[in-house]
Parts: structure tokens; C-alpha cells; sequence
């Protein structure tokens, strides 16, 4: 398994405590930046993360801002990416085994250091159902034709 993680620098210190926990799971994690807290748009690094996994680059992506909206609203923008932003284990749960989620976004203003942990564990440990799941899957993907996306 390899992920994907970027930030901006509102996200910067959950960015890093989260490579360390994925580094701690034995996953392979590429983090992508930045690299100071200086000011950056995150709809840059939601770019270089969403292109990566959509070209099958990376098995998932994580992607953190102050609230998480910014980089959620970003991400789904992308062909292919199914981003959640998650509050919650459960939540990570149900978005991989329900959604196929393939791209994590949190909020460094919303979700302390170790719940963060626990909810991209989640995420990374939680396989697609499938079945039934499927063909909502199918209907995302159909909606992304229609939209040109």
C-alpha cells in the first residue's frame, strides 16, 4: 500500500504527526508538502495528490487543511477521486467500505492528533465491500461522464 499525503499550512503539524502514524503502519507514504507554514493555496496540493491517485500512482491520498472543506471540495473535483472528509473512525469506516473512498481529507482545526491517527488508520485498514456498493460506485462514475469531468 502506498499513500499519498499533502497539506497546506494550516494542515502542516497533522500532516506530520499522520506520516509518522502511517510510517508506524508499515505504509509506504510520500509526503508532498509543503514543507513551512508559510501561506499556500491548497488547491495546489490537492492537485499534485487527486492527478497520483487517479492515474493509479498511489493506493489513497490524505489530505489536510484547517477545516478539511477546502481540500474536500477540491478534491472531488477530479475524475476518479472519491474524497471524504472524515470526523470520525466510523465515518472512515463506512466511507471506504461503503464509497471506495480513495482520498482522506481532515481538518487540523476540527480533529485533535489522535483521533486524526485513529481515523486514517481506519481508512487505510478498511477493504471496499463491494456487492451492493457497486453499482452506487457505478452510478458516481456514470455522473462524472455526464459531467464532462
Amino acid at each position: 500500500m502506498k499513500v499519498i499525503i499533502a497539506s497546506d499550512h494550516a494542515g502542516l503539524e497533522l500532516r506530520r504527526e499522520l506520516v509518522s502514524a502511517l510510517q508506524e503502519l508499515r505504509v509506504e507514504v510520500e509526503d508532498v508538502g509543503p514543507t513551512t507554514n508559510a501561506s499556500v493555496d491548497y488547491p495546489d496540493f490537492a492537485r499534485t495528490v487527486c492527478k497520483a491517485v487517479a492515474a493509479g500512482e498511489y493506493s489513497y491520498g490524505v489530505l489536510v487543511c484547517g477545516t478539511g472543506i477546502g481540500m474536500s471540495i477540491t478534491a472531488n473535483k477530479y475524475r476518479g477521486i472519491r474524497a471524504a472528509l472524515c470526523t470520525s473512525e466510523f465515518e472512515a469506516r463506512m466511507t471506504r467500505a461503503h464509497n471506495d473512498a480513495n482520498v482522506l481529507c481532515l481538518g487540523q482545526r476540527v480533529v485533535g492528533a489522535g483521533l486524526a491517527r485513529s481515523i486514517v488508520e481506519a481508512f487505510v485498514a478498511t477493504p471496499f465491500e463491494g456487492g451492493r456498493h457497486q453499482k452506487r460506485l457505478d452510478k458516481i462514475r456514470e455522473a462524472e461522464s455526464e459531467s464532462g469531468r
